[in-house]
């Protein structure tokens, strides 16, 4: 995971610099800069849908929504997120990032979420939510897959019923695994994780005994069990939705990029390096 944010890093460093380059009145070495894709190919007006991740809880410094930090719709100047990344070249989406994910929301809660962006004619969707559904009290809580599926192409149903021409971006749910495996060797992470966070991957998270062993890979099949049913819808979907082939999954966060205050939420740099991987998956850079 560390080896993808390093790259990640050294990929937004790499901009900086060429950024700078072009800034002092030459060229990039090697000709001219690649033309911006056109303003007509950018939406004007995008929803973001989901859970906490996506409203930015945590971001802030305190466990409450932080929506300028969001790696979607953020307007903030510490993360690159979509919603800058678009507006930066089309004016018409100035003031038009709409976010209605919502801290606890499980997947059965993202259809509502569907019909508030129908309502704003948002032109661009992006979908990000199963951590909830994973993150209950004990393993047999969790939303069974085929439940998750149905929230899923219900939400879905809703977009292609209001916003037939909507884009929809959709993104896997981070390996919940990984973050005890970051985790649970550092006593200042798990005193935070033993107040309740992720009880089903994170209890007791000093144990390695056979059950607890057991209890997060139950957690940890659930989250792959769900990614491949997320792929599954938007690949039904059609054209109009791309999935990031679990790039989100894939990526090997550290601690450093959560928030101290749960190590469970990214921070804002954390939400950086989300808005990276989503505008590589989103096609929006031609």
């Amino acid at each position: 995971m560390a080896r993808r944010w390093v790259a990640g890093a050294a990929a937004i460093c790499a901009l900086v610099a060429l950024a700078c380059e072009a800034g002092d009145g030459g060229d990039p070495p090697g000709g001219t800069s690649p033309p911006a894709p056109p303003t007509g190919d950018l939406p004007s007006s995008m929803a973001a849908l989901g859970d906490s991740i996506t409203a930015g809880y945590g971001s802030c410094l305190v466990l409450t929504t932080c929506h300028r930090n969001s790696w979607s719709t953020g307007d903030g100047f510490r993360v690159e997120s979509l919603y800058r990344r678009i507006s930066d070249v089309n004016e018409e989406m100035s003031g038009q990032g709409h976010n209605f994910a919502v801290p606890g929301a499980r997947a059965a809660a993202l259809a509502d979420q569907a019909a508030s962006a129908v309502d704003v004619s948002a032109a661009y969707v992006t979908v990000l939510v199963g951590a909830n559904d994973a993150c209950r009290a004990t393993p047999q809580e969790m939303t069974p897959v085929a439940a998750f599926r149905d929230d899923v192409d219900r939400a879905l149903r809703v977009l292609r019923d209001g916003l037939p021409q909507a884009e929809i971006l959709v993104l896997s749910i981070p390996d919940l695994y990984r973050l005890w495996e970051l985790g649970h060797d550092e006593q200042r992470v798990v005193r935070v994780w033993d107040r309740g966070v992720c009880p089903s991957m994170l209890a007791d998270a000093g144990s390695t005994d056979p059950a607890a062993t057991q209890r997060r890979s139950s957690v940890r099949e659930r989250v792959v069990a769900y990614n491949a049913e997320l792929a599954d819808a938007c690949r039904a979907y059609g054209d109009r939705c791309r999935f990031d082939d679990g790039a989100v999954y894939s990526t090997e966060f550290t601690l450093d990029q959560l928030n101290p205050l749960d190590y469970f939420h990214p921070d804002a740099d954390g939400q950086d390096v989300l808005a990276e991987l989503a505008y590589a998956a989103s096609g929006l850079a031609g």
